[in-house]
């Protein structure tokens, strides 16, 4: 046991001071605060002002204008297309928005730029349009737009599960998949990343015949479970530097960078509110600000009602479990070959049940509940990604539970058929292996 902790102990000082570990510990924090700050300010940086000409052959909209908003106003001079086209870049004019004469066969405006728009100041133009369009055929029909608008109303669906008690449990909605399917994400990430170091570590040793010195003192067993528990202690540490730096920068950030814009948010939502509760009488053109700084808010908000204490030891469950069982399968592969070129035919393999759970968590995270995505969360090799994005939208916990059983006993498995394999590739050199070659080292007795 001592050997092995002195192994646990070489492995994992040696690879915290390397350089890539330190710079990737405090880099890995910054870019995800990074990430979350312009998730939620880029919506809201561009604050270039529009100013639109509006050629109206059709005088559609001249009598009922566009809404102006914060950055966009529109301007209607009483002038054709060739002469708003002469005086454009003389003018401070962004944009001209040029409507034909005939709505019914050309239904298509024409928006000539200076600079190609911005795709909030197109999108805002065209919803215009066509809410002014729609009002003008139902003119044209004899049909009051007022009647239609009171008639609308804005429907959100809550799902909500009832279990069997009659207790109501809220669901989650597409945020939390977002954000399920980005810890099965790094999950994948971590597995990959360090148990490639581990493979990478006994091919070194193996090829710098140092692993005979080593071996002359230590069973080839302990020295595998020296290597896989050190490496997930380094593991263990960058994802707390990274957990506990993450939080502290996303917490300035929110409080320094995005407190304005969250306040804005709040009160856009409060107008909203007001806004549907009058229904008819209500004045739709007043809610002037971006309606997508409402969606980039809702997704830190959305992640902030997760059940981030349980997500968080789950992924630490799932992201050991996980690397422990394809450590010991990479550490085997890394006994057996010579040179990284000859471990590609055994590397698929194993690599593809672990893209299985990555390519399955896509759907998974559409359908949570759906057969496929049981049976992932329940299978060792695809469990520590599937779960992840499961999680969010609440698992029972006897589920959970079997999950991690199933996970312990799947580690413990290919441990033990690594060992057999690790054992006698770790002393031979000069051989190309095979897959019938390995399963004769599994027949060995000890």
């Amino acid at each position: 046991m001592n050997k092995i902790k002195i192994i646990i102990w070489r492995e994992f000082i040696t690879r915290i001071r390397n350089k890539s570990f330190i710079i990737m510990s405090v880099l890995g924090p910054i870019l995800v605060t990074a990430f979350i700050v312009l998730m939620v300010w880029l919506p809201n940086s561009d604050k270039t002002e529009q100013k639109i000409l509006i050629v109206d052959e059709s005088q559609a909209i001249n009598i009922s204008k566009l809404p102006n908003n914060e950055l966009i106003s529109f301007d209607y001079p009483k002038i054709s297309l060739e002469e708003a086209k002469a005086l454009f870049h003389k003018s401070d004019y962004t944009s001209i928005l040029y409507i034909s004469r005939d709505l019914e066969k050309d239904i298509h405006p024409i928006l000539y730029c200076k600079k190609t728009p911005c795709f909030s100041t197109e999108n805002y133009i065209k919803t215009q349009l066509e809410k002014k369009f729609f009002e003008w055929n139902l003119s044209a029909n004899s049909i009051d737009p007022k009647i239609i608008k009171s008639a609308r109303k804005k429907i959100e669906i809550i799902p909500t599960k009832l279990d069997e008690k009659g207790n109501e449990i809220e669901t989650r909605n597409e945020n939390a998949a977002i954000f399920g399917f980005l810890c099965g994400l790094m999950i994948f990430f971590f597995v990959m990343m360090y148990g490639m170091q581990v493979m990478r570590g006994v091919m070194e040793e193996k090829t710098n015949r140092i692993i005979e010195v080593i071996v002359s003192s230590v069973k080839p067993f302990e020295l595998m479970m020296g290597k896989i528990i050190g490496v997930a202690l380094v593991g263990i540490t960058q994802f707390l530097i990274w957990v506990i730096l993450s939080t502290t920068l996303t917490t300035v950030a929110s409080t320094m960078v995005l407190g304005g814009v969250v306040n804005d948010v709040n009160a856009m939502q409060e107008q909203n509110e007001i806004v549907f509760k009058q229904g008819s009488n209500a004045n739709f053109d007043e809610i002037k600000n971006p309606q997508n700084k409402m969606a980039a808010i809702s997704v830190v908000k959305d992640f902030f009602s997760l059940d981030v204490k349980e997500i968080l030891i789950c992924f630490f469950i799932y992201f050991l479990g996980g690397y422990l069982l394809y450590s010991a399968l990479f550490a085997a592969i890394g006994s057996a070959v010579d040179a990284e070129a000859d471990t590609q035919q055994f590397m698929l393999p194993v690599m593809l049940p672990l893209m299985a759970g990555y390519m399955l968590s896509m759907g998974i995270a559409q359908d949570p509940e759906s057969s496929v995505a049981f049976w992932g969360s329940i299978i060792p090799f695809t469990s520590p990604i599937v779960m992840m994005v499961r999680l969010p939208f609440g698992v029972p916990a006897w589920q959970i539970w079997t999950s991690i059983s199933l996970l312990i006993m799947g580690f413990i498995f290919t441990t033990w058929l690594a060992g057999k394999i690790y054992r006698t590739g770790i002393l031979m050199y000069g051989k190309k292996i095979s897959w019938k070659e390995l399963g004769k080292w599994l027949k060995y007795k000890n």
